[in-house]
């Protein structure tokens, strides 16, 4: 807390981000997505763009092939992601999402959509206008648009 008494803003986002993710896989779970990891979100929307190799996943996701393939040995173990050979390049493999992938991220998607009217009818229009002007802020238009993700939270 600061001396006004007031929580830090820092940990206020925080607490935000945890109790947004406690909620989204509590909804996720209720639809029968039960085993998330760590950046499963992250990927998952990453891959609805289309195919990626590991190394594009890995600069997306600012982390390096070695722990990009880790999260994708484990997704494939789990059943949302598949490697396809490369119609392009026979030396390279694609990451696909699987239709359970596909299937998550629309739950997870739902989630979001659900959230934000919830937000809206609990603090209106405006509030939630400017909660997303400011997070953009915070966030940064680069960071947004295309979105870079760091292997984090779902």
């Amino acid at each position: 807390m600061t001396r006004s008494g007031k929580v830090d803003i820092g940990i206020l986002l925080l607490l935000a981000d945890q109790e947004f993710v406690r909620e989204l896989h509590e909804y996720t779970a209720t639809q029968g997505y039960t085993d998330h990891g760590r950046s499963d979100g992250f990927v998952l929307r990453t891959l609805s763009d289309g195919p990626k190799t590991i190394s594009g996943l890995a600069e997306r996701l600012e982390v390096t092939k070695q722990g990009a393939s880790q999260i994708v040995d484990d997704m494939e173990r789990r059943g949302y992601v598949e490697r396809r050979p490369d119609p392009t390049d026979a030396r390279a493999r694609l990451l696909h999402l699987t239709d359970h992938g596909r299937a998550t991220l629309a739950a997870a998607r739902r989630f979001h959509q659900l959230y934000e009217r919830r937000l809206r009818n609990r603090l209106g229009d405006e509030a939630v206008d400017t909660l997303r002007e400011v997070l953009t802020a915070i966030a940064g238009e680069a960071t947004i648009s295309p979105p870079h993700f760091r292997a984090a939270v779902y």
